[in-house]
């Protein structure tokens, strides 16, 4: 049979994905998830928190949106208190988050890609989310290899037909020199949303 909702015609024997970023962080979405499929498998990128900030904001300067430093926006009024207002600082709160979904969802039907070993190790996290996905594990070691310029792996077919896949240009940019202090009180800020993350997923991702 073939269903239809907001996904693609999806026919028997077959995986439809679909991704949104923003997904993860709407509250409104795990409930609506829900309504739709409750056998769903979700599929979580998560990456250390501070990094993903500077990651958004600088995202966000290539566009020329932003003129304030970095340390301008992630702190109130050149204090140390941190912006929790601010969308980089508290899209990073994954527990939050996490605890949403978990409202609807089992933990055993959500997958949480560890980002930085996407990037480091790109073959051994497909594995486990093609394990998790009921595959075969087809992606490989082979299907990749790293891109020194954009800093990230690229994905080419097997036998190296075709031309690769790398990022666009959106991605791989380079980050604002920040100082340790800045990122060790980033750190500070978010180690308990961390731990109590971990403790959710039941899984450490030993970021700093």
């Amino acid at each position: 049979s073939i269903y239809r909702s907001i996904m693609p015609a999806t026919f028997d024997g077959q995986i439809t994905i679909e991704k949104t970023p923003s997904y993860f962080v709407t509250k409104e979405v795990p409930r609506r998830i829900f309504n739709m499929s409750k056998d769903i498998k979700l599929i979580v990128v998560i990456r250390d928190p501070v990094t993903r900030a500077i990651s958004d904001y600088t995202q966000t300067v290539s566009k020329r949106l932003q003129t304030k430093t970095f340390e301008q926006m992630a702190f109130m009024n050149n204090t140390r208190i941190v912006d929790t207002s601010w969308g980089a600082i508290k899209i990073g709160v994954y527990a939050k988050h996490t605890a949403q979904w978990l409202q609807y969802f089992n933990l055993s039907q959500i997958h949480f890609v560890h980002g930085e070993r996407l990037i480091s190790d790109p073959a051994g996290e497909m594995a486990k989310l093609q394990d998790f996905l009921g595959l075969e594990r087809i992606i490989n070691e082979k299907h990749f290899y790293f891109n020194e310029t954009k800093g990230f792996p690229c994905l080419k077919k097997h036998g190296g037909s075709g031309h690769p896949h790398c990022l666009g240009k959106t991605k791989g940019r380079t980050h604002p020199n920040i100082s340790e202090q800045v990122l060790q009180r980033l750190r500070d800020f978010y180690r308990p949303f961390n731990t109590k993350f971990f403790q959710l997923i039941r899984k450490d991702f030993h970021w700093p």
